[in-house]
């Protein structure tokens, strides 16, 4: 995983396997996905097919134990796969929700009969995972979902909605935040595993919504009326929803911070080969100081990010992410996405303004990192509570 202005640069996790996963995935989302781009953005959804084939190259829960299907390893090798999926410019796929989220639910809070249940399908990419909290009237504060759940005998009815929801055009298995208990407020919430059908009574998706960005990737609207769910698809008991959510999201904003770098990174290279290759005034463009300053600044905060990062994810690994660095890398790594592809796109000019050029298209898929996983003004709340 090169970094501009890195040269040597390794992270401290780094070993020769995840070199070899990186060099798979990559090959992977080049040769098989990215040939398809035009038309995943047409259809606004990736071919399931797709899952399925990362599925059997070994790509998807990698972070699973061998056992139930799994790749037997740990966060750092799904950061691999996240990040070769950024830096080659492949944003169809749902598979930071898909393996970096849904899986580590099932993982921590799932019984032995759950995991077998539902891991291994997620592993093989015939079911594809998606996680249910934002609704329509609330996104930031969990603790206010309307989403109701009521015990009736063997099973809970489920009643409401759920928007932007990644992977909900396709979603097989849902994990969905409910309320419990309507009278109180985080302790009312828990957590159910919904297996979909667009055959299920009580169920409907609604409309693929139309984005600014990432056009490719299925973000949908979710209805729910007295839908069926089991008793037995609880995670753990009534009431540990909202803090199962609490201890998943630090990694939730690690992999949304895994994007930014990865993003960073792609930006500075083609921004760089780029300033190489165009001339204006009589010389390249990278033989103006301006725009020498520009990518220097650019680089520059992408070293620092990349340490940030991986330094977040040594924590992790060992248990030590807390929540306020957690909020910390989300907020200050996509906004530092966001700062870099603008001023990476400025050097294309009019060029950088057309979807012809990759640019245009990473410059609308940034903006929307600042805002799912927790908005960052909420992350900044959380870092100003630890001070």
């Amino acid at each position: 995983m090169p970094t501009p202005g890195l040269d040597g640069y390794a992270p401290a996790w780094l070993e020769p396997e995840h070199e070899a996963l990186a060099e798979l995935a990559r090959s992977f989302f080049v040769n098989e996905v990215l040939p398809h781009a035009a038309r995943h953005e047409q259809q606004g959804h990736p071919d399931r097919e797709h899952y399925r084939a990362a599925g059997k190259l070994g790509l998807l829960g990698l972070s699973v134990p061998e056992q139930y299907g799994g790749g037997g390893g740990d966060f750092t090798h799904e950061a691999v796969l996240l990040h070769e999926q950024m830096a080659c410019g492949e944003g169809s796929l749902g598979l930071a929700v898909h393996s970096g989220i849904v899986t580590g639910y099932l993982v921590a809070y799932g019984n032995d009969d759950q995991k077998r249940r539902w891991l291994p399908g997620l592993c093989s990419g015939d079911l594809v995972g998606a996680i249910g909290m934002t609704e329509p009237g609330g996104g930031s504060d969990l603790q206010e979902i309307r989403t109701r759940a009521v015990r009736d005998g063997d099973d809970y009815l489920v009643s409401g909605s759920k928007t932007f929801i990644t992977n909900g055009g396709l979603a097989d298995l849902l994990i969905l935040a409910v309320k419990t208990d309507p009278s109180q407020r985080a302790a009312g919430i828990s957590l159910l595993v919904c297996e979909l059908g667009d055959d299920r009574p009580g169920f409907r998706r609604g409309r693929l919504l139309e984005k600014i960005g990432l056009h490719a990737n299925d973000t949908a609207e979710l209805f729910f009326d007295d839908f069926r769910v089991p008793a037995a698809n609880l995670l753990e008991t009534e009431g540990s929803g909202f803090f199962q959510m609490m201890r998943q999201l630090p990694q939730e904003r690690l992999v949304i911070g895994v994007g930014a770098v990865a993003a960073m990174q792609r930006a500075v290279e083609l921004s760089t080969a780029y300033a190489k290759e165009r001339t204006a005034f009589g010389k390249p463009l990278i033989g103006h100081q301006n725009t020498r300053m520009v990518l220097a600044d650019c680089a520059t905060r992408t070293r620092v990010s990349r340490v940030f990062l991986d330094d977040c994810i040594t924590r992790h690994t060992k248990g030590e992410l807390d929540v306020a660095t957690a909020a910390m890398a989300k907020a200050w790594l996509t906004e530092g996405q966001c700062e870099v592809v603008d001023r990476c796109l400025q050097i294309f000019g009019g060029y950088g303004y057309t979807t012809e050029y990759p640019i245009a298209r990473m410059y609308a898929d940034a903006r929307v990192q600042k805002i799912y996983g927790g908005t960052n003004e909420i992350m900044k709340e959380l870092i100003a509570r630890a001070l």
